[in-house]
């Protein structure tokens, strides 16, 4: 696996020990990341015919767990990073796991873990193009089906990622829980060799640091960055930096705080992958095909015809309020938008469906974000669906403790829909 993530020049991998050869596979776990290469300080010696530096050359890697093939998975994958322990108390087997998520996410966030739920979209796609959009989701695959209601307890979650099943699937559930106030994250993944066997990095996440991430520190910084959302996420043919609103970086816990209504500026640069120009034989029909066909995430899907132009977009609380058409020629371009703020709301670039940045945060007089009755009444329907399937599949010990739970949560998406003006 260090070469498939070298080879695709990613900085950070994680190998996810899961239920399949999980007791083989757990011996590599260490609590630490295993890096690969030069020295920090040290580049090629020139006989090697480059002079690349350690960025290019030292690989982290770190063995972390996926919550696949255990009791809870019914509930949604959840990925486990930053783990001192693996061994969830009392129990001897895999399958003496908890039967939902919640007392795994405990668990792992009180030794310091990162956490997170993977390939977010898996049962969330629905009849209908629009994003966002009201359709309640069967939740019946290996998506986020207990997201909405860990995400009411404490901030369980620290984000969730996609990228590698469809957009709109994967961005409609994020959308409606960003439209309630509540700040997570999301990141790129590739759930190799599972959802695709082609190759690692298919999703990415890119993560604003002052060096590159090396050792377990370097480590802990990026995954800090991604916890935080200053990040932005996509299939790396896209690249969107320095994403600034009212002259702030973006980070979920900071926020723009006005008094009024008002606009507000947002900047950043944008830059696409030098080859786009190459044009693969594929791409106009790519353009054109349906967003359920792979694939899923790529630039050549964000064409204007068969141009190289594509849309840049301005989103606010889930709406695309203004945009610009950009030459994918591989410079590099200043981007700017001025919207009128009227709520507290959230606001973030995206090339669909190529790359997305993570949401600024604006606070109008004070108030929380509370950007839409319809996405709160649909997280109180989608928390009640998700319920109907879990119940029976939790262990009848653990079953009234997540139907409290599952109430809590219903019960919060109920205040926050009676908050909501609109």
């Amino acid at each position: 696996m260090f070469r498939q993530v070298q080879g695709e020049g990613l900085d950070v991998g994680d190998v996810l020990t899961w239920a399949p050869g999980y007791y083989y596979q757990k011996q590599f776990f260490t609590g630490h990341v295993h890096r690969f290469g030069p020295p920090a300080e040290q580049k090629q010696p020139e006989s090697s015919g480059a002079s690349r530096s350690v960025r290019e050359n030292a690989t982290t890697l770190r063995y972390d767990v996926e919550v696949s093939g255990f009791p809870s998975s019914h509930c949604g994958h959840l990925v486990l990073l930053r783990l001192s322990d693996q061994n969830y108390p009392g129990t001897t087997t895999l399958d003496d796991w908890p039967s939902w998520n919640i007392p795994i996410l405990k668990w792992a966030k009180a030794q310091g873990a990162v956490v997170e739920y993977a390939h977010t979209g898996g049962g969330m796609a629905v009849d209908s193009t629009e994003l966002p959009n009201d359709l309640i989701p069967p939740f019946n695959s290996f998506g986020a089906n207990e997201y909405l209601v860990d995400i009411t307890h404490g901030g369980l979650v620290d984000f969730i990622s996609g990228c590698d099943l469809w957009p709109l699937a994967e961005l409609n559930i994020w959308y409606h829980a960003l439209n309630c106030g509540f700040r997570t994250s999301f990141a790129g993944e590739t759930d190799f060799p599972c959802l695709s066997d082609e190759h690692v990095g298919g999703g990415r996440s890119y993560v604003k640091l002052d060096a590159p991430p090396v050792d377990d520190e370097g480590y802990g910084k990026w995954m800090s960055g991604v916890k935080a959302g200053r990040s932005y996420f996509g299939d790396g043919r896209s690249h969107v930096f320095n994403f600034t609103v009212a002259n702030q970086g973006v980070k979920r816990s900071r926020e723009t705080r006005l008094r009024f209504r008002s606009r507000v500026r947002s900047k950043s640069r944008l830059k696409f992958a030098h080859d786009w120009s190459l044009r693969s034989t594929n791409a106009e029909k790519n353009s054109r095909a349906s967003p359920y066909t792979r694939p899923y995430w790529h630039l050549e899907r964000a064409r204007v015809g068969s141009s190289l132009k594509v849309p840049v977009e301005i989103v606010v609380n889930g709406t695309p309020l203004q945009s610009a058409e950009i030459e994918a020629d591989g410079a590099l371009y200043p981007v700017k938008f001025n919207v009128l703020i009227q709520k507290s709301s959230w606001l973030a670039l995206r090339i669909l469906p190529s790359s997305h940045t993570n949401p600024a945060f604006v606070v109008l007089s004070g108030n929380p974000v509370r950007a839409s009755r319809k996405s709160a009444e649909w997280c109180r329907k989608a928390v009640d669906a998700s319920w109907k399937l879990r119940e029976l599949r939790m262990r009848a010990t653990e079953r009234e403790e997540a139907q409290a739970a599952f109430e809590h949560a219903g019960s919060t998406y109920d205040r926050i829909t009676s908050e909501c003006d609109t």
